[in-house]
């Protein structure tokens, strides 16, 4: 997806999600509330969507001869990865309803007509429609029917579900918002165990994003996930388990989800009969942590628990959970199978009855990756965690070794209270992965990913700077057209003012000459780097590293260049508001039209923010090029203080059986950050100054409605 697509999608999510939740706060409905049913109409939106697409294509099949002309059945649909809508459940009849019609009842009667032809939906659709107020669901179905929505693929619905999903854990709706797992950590674990065949079973599964990020992984691959794997859940709310299945079905996924406490009900058996246990490919998992009400006596002999209890109390319960999934996730793996899950960091280095059971564990050699999180990566608590990851097809080389990845320096801030990992971070990290498991081609692939988009975006450099220039030259023109070439306007100005004015434009007509100097050499340089560079014969370690030292100075200078566009900008600002307080005058004011110029100064803003954006696009690239390379120059597995290690059994022994990253990689070294990001901190900044004044706002509406209650 283009950086342009990505940024278009980001805008839909945002502005669907401030209209969809305005609607709630005008109805003084909670997000419990409201969760379910605004996900039932974008379920609904993208059924239509799909339904519309798949009559498209049977069409063209029929018209082309590829497909007998016969009425249509449930499974032509089906394979296109669609279901049969019947009309009174298609979006655009919703639409069309008659002025006063219930459209309560009428999403009501949609749901059941889906439920009722589709059978792994059958009474998990939200239909508590016909309590909420006609106008608000008019509103609501008017808010999702867009062109852009109308015409949306798959893939958008899919990350617009998901966004709203994560809002709503946000906002702590239902169940504390437990019932979504944060897609960086998610990702990160299905970049490492990577499942693209076979059984994946999630005992925890909450909304199904582990399955949705899979699917992504494998579609990615150019396969078709269903062709690929088998999906099987379990979880222990109703309520999440239809999140689930919505989830899945947005996303054109099937998988065999039932409602069952994992700590006690081992409720799946494979289509061959076979039990889970011992037979999945992939587990992967977010359960809840640290829980301490499991009854030992129910469980002390499940098979599940190889290693045995991890510690009981007095009153006979398991002392913490954690041990007991973590056990589990083990023993449902097949003899090749892989498991990643989230734990609380506490469970890496826990002593007494759990660390017996991780010293077992580590001893099977199938522990392999151990990661560690910061806090703040999840939506409604603010824990540290790590990410486990076991193989149990480890080859003999690694079978004692486990690489002990500490990321906790790694991270992007979202809000004031949320981090994630950007794209680039995620990929980095995985590469690190790559390398301990001696996959140095994919390392050098990624390396070379990175030289050709930044070959790409310093290619689009010059025309976004020539855009600013123009626009920079229209309000220059502007300004000299009203107060320089007109005499009658110089000779009704005060001196002093007229100085200033003056004064302001030769400022800027220096510091345009400076930054013409200095473009055009940047300019220059870049058209050598891209005749160099812009086409590799091989990604070649020697041509990545060549690569990456030629952009050095030109990521210099662009870092330079954008300081000099943003005092243009500033300059040529102060030169408009400076003509607004001289246009005062009402003979200059017939010379000068403020309102035009007004806009002139506005787009400059734009082409301003476009221009440095794209410079700035380019040495983020160059930036990710140099951690990856001064990290691993040879393109090989090594440790990084504070960063990676890759420590043997017997080092993890003599650390007490720990498995905490943080406790083997170090601390790395002090370094002067010469690219530090002043802006991205005064943006940061304002992210959390926005984020203050938003709870705030929301603070006072909610002590004035209480004073109302009360009739205060």
């Amino acid at each position: 997806m283009s950086a342009n697509a990505f940024q278009n999608i980001s805008k839909i999510e945002d502005s669907l999600w401030e209209a969809a939740d305005q609607l709630r706060a005008n109805s003084k409905l909670t997000s419990s509330e409201y969760c379910m049913p605004v996900l039932g109409v974008i379920f609904l939106r993208h059924a239509t969507n799909r339904y519309q697409a798949a009559l498209q294509a049977i069409q063209a099949d029929q018209a082309a001869g590829k497909m007998p002309k016969r009425p249509l059945v449930k499974g032509d649909f089906i394979k296109r990865r669609a279901l049969m809508l019947p009309e009174i459940a298609r979006y655009d009849h919703l639409l069309k309803l008659p002025s006063g019609a219930n459209l309560g009842a009428a999403l009501v009667d949609a749901m059941n007509a889906i439920e009722a032809d589709f059978e792994p939906l059958a009474n998990q659709l939200p239909k508590d429609y016909d309590r909420f107020e006609n106008k608000l669901l008019e509103d609501l179905l008017r808010n999702f029917d867009s062109e852009a929505l109308r015409n949306a693929s798959g893939d958008v619905f899919g990350r617009i579900y998901e966004y709203f999903l994560m809002k709503f854990a946000m906002q702590g709706a239902q169940d504390n918002g437990e019932f979504f797992t944060p897609p960086s950590l998610v990702q990160t674990l299905v970049n490492v165990i990577e499942p693209d065949h076979g059984v994946v079973f999630d005992p925890a599964c909450g909304s199904a994003g582990m399955f949705v990020q899979s699917s992504h992984f494998i579609e990615h691959e150019g396969l078709d996930t269903m062709q690929r794997v088998t999906f099987y859940g379990q979880e222990k709310t109703g309520t999440t388990i239809r999140l689930a299945k919505m989830n899945l079905a947005v996303h054109g996924l099937e998988g065999d989800i039932r409602e069952a406490n994992s700590f006690y009900d081992d409720v799946h058996r494979l289509q061959d009969g076979r039990a889970l246990w011992g037979n999945c490919d992939f587990v992967m998992a977010n359960p809840p942590f640290n829980v301490d009400m499991v009854d030992a006596e129910r469980v002390k002999d499940d098979r599940r628990l190889p290693f045995g209890l991890p510690g009981v109390n007095k009153d006979k319960r398991v002392s913490n959970g954690n041990y007991l999934w973590i056990s589990y996730f083990h023993s449902y793996l097949s003899a090749k199978g892989r498991a990643g899950f989230v734990m609380s960091s506490q469970a890496s280095s826990a002593g007494h009855g759990e660390k017996e059971v991780r010293r077992k564990l580590v001893e099977t050699g199938d522990v392999d990756v151990m990661i560690a999180i910061r806090s703040n990566f999840f939506y409604t608590r603010t824990v540290p965690c790590e990410l486990w990851h076991f193989d149990r097809a480890k080859p003999v080389e690694r079978k004692d070794r486990v690489l002990m990845l500490d990321a906790r320096n790694i991270y992007r801030k979202v809000t004031r209270k949320i981090y994630d990992f950007s794209p680039e971070q995620q990929a980095n990290l995985t590469a690190i992965v790559w390398l301990y498991r001696g996959q140095r081609e994919r390392f050098l692939g990624l390396v070379q990913e990175y030289v050709a988009r930044l070959g790409s975006e310093a290619a689009s450099v010059p025309p976004a700077l020539t855009r600013f220039e123009t626009q920079l030259t229209a309000c220059r023109e502007s300004l000299v057209t009203a107060f320089v070439d007109s005499a009658i306007a110089l000779e009704t100005l005060y001196a002093e003012k007229q100085k200033v004015f003056a004064d302001s434009m030769t400022e800027w007509a220096e510091a345009a000459n400076a930054y013409i100097t200095d473009r055009a050499a940047l300019v220059g340089k870049l058209a050598a780097y891209l005749k160099k560079f812009a086409v590799s014969p091989a990604p070649t370690i020697d041509i990545q590293h060549a690569a990456r030292h030629a952009f050095d100075p030109l990521a210099q200078a662009e870092r330079g260049l954008i300081k000099q566009i943003d005092l243009l900008y500033k300059l040529a600002a102060r030169a408009a508001q400076l003509a607004n307080e001289l246009a005062t005058d009402e003979v200059v004011s017939e010379f000068f039209d403020r309102r035009a110029t007004g806009k002139l100064i506005k787009q400059l803003d734009e082409e301003r923010k476009a221009a440095v954006e794209q410079l700035k696009a380019a040495t983020y690239l160059h930036r990710q090029i140099a951690w990856l390379q001064d990290r691993f120059p040879k393109a090989e597995m090594q440790d990084v203080p504070g960063l990676c290690k890759v420590v043997t059994r017997a080092e993890i022994e003599a650390a007490d059986w720990s498995l905490t990253p943080g406790r083997y990689v170090g601390v790395a070294p002090t370094e002067v950050d010469e690219d530090f990001d002043f802006e991205q901190t005064l943006r940061d900044i304002h992210v959390e100054l926005a984020d203050l004044n938003r709870e705030a706002m929301e603070l006072a509406t909610k002590i004035q409605e209480n004073f109302e209650e009360l009739g205060v």
